[in-house]
């Protein structure tokens, strides 16, 4: 098959979906790997590069979706981008099917059989395929790097003849990859760390990287089967504020990372509750783009309230987009290869893995939990930004 890795159109977007190292995985199962003129080079990876690794170069997009079987990408396909996919291609890479309605309704109208990455089953064998804990795990590095260049303090503790420095305080809400590794990046760079979240499964991890939890009375069933957190009532959500807030007037650091699939992410932090914070403390939303945990964040911007920087990280992976190229990609190819391992022509919808990650398929939408959503009415937002 001809699979075809065009380069990405989103503003801010420095990612590839498919890195040099990883044409050969393609070509031994006898692929052809087409990369359109610069797809790599702000990841760092020129068209030479492609070329020595056995791909061909095109010149444009459009040329590319002529002939491409398959479309590799990271961000979700523009409505103009959708249009000129080779009816009765595949694609596979991140969809947010959801908030792309017009996209999966174009793949649907042109019989394009369209694979998302977000929908991968959060099994055992599907784990070398989660590209979802990949970015989160490149997130939730680069939130910490951000808090310390806002901070006016150092994170570590420091003896020096001036004086002892005291270590920072770091406060990580959500304990999921992004969360885990806040925390890792964060003691790494010496501060005091301590991290909430309503699962208590993750306890032991916590504490394993060095950190305090934070603990409170919690709720059995706060987590899907997928592994996912699960919506909380508002009495819960009510009471997990209050124990947050009784830790803020101490912190200077709260990185959020609560994040519900599917849904708009919790509110952890109130206005009112960013007034606890002192003077020069920083708040990184890392759920900017779900609707924040923090009543005040705006997407994609910094500001300043009460004294308080607060950060609505967007698409922060592609800020570090060698390494985060390299993850992608693997998590990608790992997934196109289970698809259509080598001599076959079509995927195996007998296995749950190809049969969840997919979301259209002859004409149709055929995933259950994106109809369901598409037949929901709209609500209005909960507030705004």
């Amino acid at each position: 098959m001809r699979i075809g890795v065009p380069k990405e159109v989103q503003k801010g977007e420095s990612r590839v979906a498919l890195v040099p190292q990883l044409v050969s995985s393609l070509k031994k199962e006898q692929h052809d790997v087409l990369v359109e003129r610069g797809a790599g080079v702000s990841a760092s990876f020129s068209d030479e590069d492609y070329r020595e690794a056995g791909a061909t170069i095109v010149e444009k997009a459009p040329a590319l979706y002529r002939v491409a079987d398959i479309v590799l990408k990271v961000r979700p396909p523009q409505p103009q981008e959708a249009r000129v996919l080779r009816e009765g291609s595949t694609y596979v890479g991140f969809l947010a099917p959801i908030e792309n309605r017009e996209v999966i309704e174009t793949f649907a109208k042109r019989r394009i059989m369209g694979f998302s990455l977000e929908y991968v089953p959060r099994i055992t064998r599907a784990q070398s395929m989660d590209a979802l804990s990949s970015m989160a795990t490149v997130a939730g590095y680069k939130a910490v790097l951000l808090a310390a260049e806002q901070l006016g303090k150092m994170f570590p503790l420091m003896m020096t003849a001036a004086g002892t420095v005291p270590p920072a305080t770091v406060l990580i809400l959500g304990a999921g990859v992004a969360g885990l590794q806040a925390i890792a990046t964060a003691r790494r760079l010496g501060a005091k760390v301590e991290a909430f979240d309503p699962r208590p499964a993750v306890k032991e991890q916590v504490k394993s990287l060095g950190a305090g939890f934070v603990d409170m009375e919690l709720p059995e069933d706060v987590e899907t089967k997928g592994g996912y957190a699960k919506e909380l009532s508002a009495e819960f959500l009510k009471k997990e504020q209050e124990t947050i807030a009784a830790r803020l007037p101490r912190v200077d650091v709260v990185i959020t990372t609560a994040q519900v699939f599917g849904k708009r992410a919790p509110l952890l932090i109130t206005a009112e509750m960013v007034k606890m914070l002192h003077r020069g403390a920083v708040v990184v939303d890392l759920a900017a783009e779900q609707g924040g945990n923090c009543e005040l964040t705006k997407p994609g911007k910094t500001i300043k309230s009460h004294n308080v920087t607060i950060i609505g990280a967007v698409n922060l992976p592609a800020t570090v987009p060698v390494h985060a190229s390299q993850m992608y990609a693997r998590n990608l190819i790992n997934l196109v290869l289970h698809l259509y391992p080598k001599d076959t022509a079509a995927p195996d919808f007998e296995d749950d893995i190809t049969r969840e990650s997919c979301i259209t398929r002859n004409g149709k939408v055929v995933n259950e939990a994106v109809r369901n959503a598409y037949q929901q009415p709209k609500k209005d937002p909960q507030r705004k930004h």
